[in-house]
């Protein structure tokens, strides 16, 4: 099942409580709803003003590790983009969940072994310090790691 078609089979029965099942009017309601994920801040006021401002820093940590990324909201996270997705972010009910890919989990697995993690992604507790200076080396390591897969590409056409 597409993740729009889950969003709409979730969306709809709400729908149907709140107001009549006219299908301009339902149609109008989701796309109010999905419209409501598109930036970084409608991403980041669904949360109380503490996690808000945990989420600005990381935000604002990741732009100084990456000033040329772009941001864009993927996989209703808010995501770095630069040369390829370098990470992600999310905000959970205890945690901040941080997905730097599998590779950057790799990279500095050692500093992640005093916090809940898995192959591409790592839990940091809200009502602990956030490690701004841990996110800041792994997006320096993903933005080499992009750059380099370019590169690898680029050359890879070239010698064809």
């Amino acid at each position: 099942m597409k993740a729009s078609q889950k969003i709409e089979n979730q969306l709809i029965p709400r729908f149907n409580q709140i107001m009549g099942t006219d299908d301009f009017e339902k149609e109008s309601f989701m796309m109010q709803e999905l419209n409501t994920i598109l930036t970084f801040e409608s991403y980041f006021q669904q949360f109380p003003i503490d996690v808000q401002e945990i989420l600005q820093k990381i935000r604002e940590t990741i732009h100084q590790a990456a000033p040329e990324a772009t941001e864009k909201i993927s996989y209703q996270m808010p995501t770095f983009y630069l040369n390829g997705n370098l990470v992600h972010f999310a905000a959970h009910k205890k945690h901040i969940g941080f997905y730097p890919a599998p590779s950057g989990i790799e990279a500095f697995i050692e500093q992640m072994k005093i916090y809940k993690y898995a192959k591409g992604s790592v839990q940091f507790p809200i009502d602990h310090p956030i490690p701004y200076g841990l996110i800041n080396d792994i997006v320096k390591f993903r933005v080499k790691e992009n750059s380099q897969l370019v590169e690898y590409k680029k050359n890879k056409k070239i010698n064809k």
